[in-house]
């Protein structure tokens, strides 16, 4: 069991990515958290993982404080932190509002620093942390400025803190989801039909011709928690079905 006795915290756990993760950790042999701002799927996941599910929102201080105050005292220390909460908002660049561009940054980039930094007091030597990413951060996309500037945000500073951490043992990578079928697509503004039209495109791009599972990134992120990995700094697992590494192939490029 690549996890057995090692504890761990998974913000934004209770769906898509976070709790396919969490259902991996758990079968690994991890005591686990979650967090979450949705009560009713929050508590599922813990009547069918039987993990610690707490309602808390990253953006909120005290919420943060009475956080990890609780895995203090319940877990004692932390030794691997995914931060994997994230928002995404979509349009084109007329279109955007200040307060959708501020709140994507500030629950995509400040809100992972400033759970990062509450975390450190309970992490020591040995200790994995591990951020979400996006190839969004990559690839250009339209209509998408505030949430891949989000997330080369996420990879810049996923750099700067292994740098910073690296003195401590601490690890710092970063997941670099591609194009992943998780809840978070049913939370945008885009009408049900132009999002099928954009998924069934954004597939044709993908040299692996699927869109990807939560569990692939599941996969990714408890290799980055494992001691596995434990030569492993400042990194980036791309996990895009070989959009960032070989788009020439994908379908839509194929003779």
């Amino acid at each position: 069991m690549l996890l057995k006795g090692k504890t761990a915290l998974i913000t934004g756990g209770n769906s898509g990515i976070g709790l396919a993760t969490a259902r991996r950790f758990v079968a690994e042999g991890a005591r686990v958290a979650i967090t979450g701002r949705d009560a009713a799927t929050l508590a599922a996941a813990a009547s069918e993982l039987g993990v610690t599910a707490i309602k808390s929102d990253v953006l909120d201080a005290q919420a943060r404080f009475s956080l990890f105050d609780r895995i203090k005292h319940e877990f004692g220390h932390l030794d691997v932190l995914f931060a994997n909460a994230g928002i995404a908002k979509f349009s084109p660049i007329e279109a955007t509002l200040e307060k959708d561009f501020d709140d994507v940054l500030r629950t995509n980039v400040t809100a992972v620093f400033l759970t990062v930094q509450a975390a450190l007091a309970l992490m020591g030597a040995g200790a994995s942390i591990i951020l979400n990413g996006s190839m969004a951060a990559t690839i250009g996309t339209g209509e998408s400025s505030a949430y891949a500037a989000s997330k080369a945000g996420v990879r810049a500073m996923c750099r700067s803190l292994a740098g910073e951490l690296s003195p401590r043992g601490i690890r710092v990578n970063a997941v670099v989801p591609g194009v992943i079928e998780t809840p978070i697509w049913g939370r945008t503004a885009v009408p049900p039909e132009v999002a099928a039209t954009f998924a069934r495109r954004l597939q044709a791009m993908i040299p692996l011709n699927r869109v990807g599972r939560a569990e692939d990134i599941a996969s990714a992120v408890l290799f980055l928690a494992s001691d596995d990995a434990a030569y492993i700094q400042g990194a980036e697992l791309v996990v895009d079905g070989g959009v960032l590494g070989s788009a020439g192939a994908a379908p839509a490029h194929r003779g």
